[in-house]
């Protein structure tokens, strides 16, 4: 599955060469998104200060206006600070771009695990279970979440590496005992809940890989008597027996479906709980008089973000469980036909 790609000189130039181009366009948006960060502290700080220009309203309303859709800073040669459209609008032609290629990247790993896989399975004489499907619909669903998740994880590093300073920073703003003792507070603060809420999901949901790979084969089992059916329906495609095999995809999807009911119920509960922790630690700071709205706005989107790193297994769970399967099944596959193609050309 990697070595088809990453060690093929054939995809040498898309493997390494796009992989390149992605981690830039992802270091650019990750730039971008601290910039952000920053504008919302002068941003909302401002707010928070509007009745102090009701004297004058104007003066404050262009303020307002100049911090939303100015290009003042293109004008000034890139000096002074940057307006929302000025960091906005480039980061969404960015990201447009980066979804695309994404894809683009994910197909081409595709084409060179199917056309690795190919002349490997002509040159076996034994059956292999499901060979058609794991050419055919694996390679594309391993193909595709890897693209997703590969994406995610790569952003999330870096974006871990460009707000933990700013967090570690913002941390010293906290006015909750004990934490406020602690440097880099709300950094250890995501890390150890992050790291806790792994645990549980692991423990919660530690049998939906199982599941899920049992599900491919059942669903190859029916998929494959519909498709000899097609040129062979008196021997093949009979109710009772296709009943017989969706009788079997039923009892698994039920299991499957009760296992992702409380996993669910976990996942959600996490993430409802983790919204309101940067306003638990940094909300009293605005009534001592700590820290602004702005430096509150400003917390609370690095905390979500550098949470969101650490957590990324934990929100991608399913897709992590959907992708253990596939490659299992992958796995078995290769070593099939590894095992059948010796004893063969012996």
């Amino acid at each position: 599955m990697v070595k088809a790609f990453y060690k093929s000189r054939e995809w040498a130039l898309w493997a390494y060469g796009g992989g390149a181009l992605l981690f830039i366009s992802l270091w650019l948006q990750v730039q971008m998104t601290v910039a952000i960060n920053e504008w919302y502290g002068g941003f909302y700080d401002l707010l928070q200060n509007a009745a102090s220009f009701s004297e004058n309203p104007q003066v404050g309303i262009d303020q307002f206006f100049a911090e939303l859709i100015s290009i003042q800073y293109f004008l000034d040669g890139f000096e002074g600070s940057p307006s929302f459209v000025v960091i906005a609008f480039p980061y969404v032609l960015l990201a447009i771009f980066t979804g695309w290629f994404t894809r683009i990247y994910g197909l081409r790993w595709r084409e060179a695990i199917t056309f690795n896989y190919i002349p490997r399975w002509r040159d076996v004489e034994h059956e292999i279970e499901g060979a058609s499907q794991r050419i055919q619909e694996d390679c594309n669903r391993f193909a595709r979440i890897v693209e997703s998740l590969g994406l995610q994880i790569v952003r999330a590093v870096m974006t871990l590496i460009a707000f933990v300073p700013v967090l570690y920073e913002l941390s010293d703003k906290v006015d909750v005992p004990i934490l406020r003792d602690i440097e880099g507070s709300l950094v250890w603060g995501s890390l150890v809940i992050s790291i806790g809420g792994l645990f549980i999901s692991w423990l919660v949901g530690w049998k939906l890989p199982g599941l899920e790979y049992n599900n491919q084969k059942v669903e190859a089992a029916f998929r494959k008597d519909l498709v000899l059916g097609e040129d062979d329906k008196v021997n093949y495609a009979d109710l009772g027996n296709l009943r017989g095999f969706f009788k079997d995809i039923r009892r698994n999807y039920q299991r499957l479906y009760f296992h992702y009911g409380y996993f669910d119920a976990w996942s959600t509960s996490y993430d409802q709980f983790m919204t309101i922790v940067p306003y638990l630690a940094m909300g009293p700071g605005l009534f001592t008089g700590a820290l602004t709205l702005g430096v509150m706005v400003q917390v609370s989107n690095a905390f979500s973000r550098v949470h969101g790193g650490f957590s990324l297994f934990l929100n991608n769970w399913t897709t992590i469980t959907e992708l253990r399967s596939i490659w299992k099944r992958l796995h078995e596959f290769e070593v099939n036909l590894d095992k059948y193609r010796i004893s063969v050309t012996a």
